[in-house]
């Protein structure tokens, strides 16, 4: 496998992760957010895809017709990161698969030197290859994918790719309390080595 078909194949199985975060969500589960700065499963969908979508083709100059309006000027601020009342989940999915689909032909259509420009970037780092791009929006997408992640496992305790998944031990609800005891015990010795008081 040649490298652009390595990168392109762990940009689509990160997409997928993600993807795959709000699978059984309820809609307020999906939408509130769940840290101070707003951070929420869904908007973090609706933010990878509107990210990949221009990185792909605005950047190399290939036109899409797939509508953003949270990426218009009179959009509310941050209007990518999370989903309005009405604004589906099937239409957020929908534009997620559109994204990749449009990314994908240009991923596929060019070489990985191909030149392109990112109009939102300073001039003096603006030009830019496939390559760059490919490995841009890929770390993008694993850590956001990542954040969701965390998020899942905090609504309602699911953690890892997929039911199963052979990265993540199997214990019980009592192994995975016992396994946190012992790391919050490991943090409050090494805190009281360093003089710092825990609450």
């Amino acid at each position: 496998m040649d490298d652009k078909a390595t990168l392109h194949r762990y940009l689509r199985t990160a997409r997928n992760d993600l993807l795959g975060k709000i699978d059984g969500l309820s809609e307020y589960d999906a939408r509130r957010p769940l840290t101070p700065t707003g951070t929420n499963v869904l908007g973090l969908v609706k933010h990878v895809a509107s990210v990949q979508l221009g990185y792909f083709t605005d950047t190399f100059g290939r036109a899409s017709d797939i509508t953003a309006p949270w990426l218009a000027d009179d959009a509310p601020p941050d209007s990518d990161m999370w989903v309005a009342a009405d604004e589906s989940r099937a239409s957020i999915v929908a534009f997620h698969e559109a994204s990749a689909r449009a990314s994908d032909e240009v991923i596929e259509a060019l070489d990985l030197d191909a030149a392109g420009t990112v109009p939102w970037w300073p001039d003096d780092r603006s030009a830019v290859t496939l390559h760059q791009v490919l490995v841009h929006v890929l770390a993008e997408t694993a850590r956001h994918a990542g954040h969701a992640d965390i998020l899942r496992e905090h609504l309602d305790g699911s953690a890892g790719q997929r039911v199963g998944d052979a990265n993540v031990p199997d214990r019980s609800s009592d192994q995975w309390s016992d396994y946190a005891a012992r790391i919050e015990a490991a943090a409050r010795v090494a805190a009281a080595a360093a003089g710092e008081r825990v609450p």
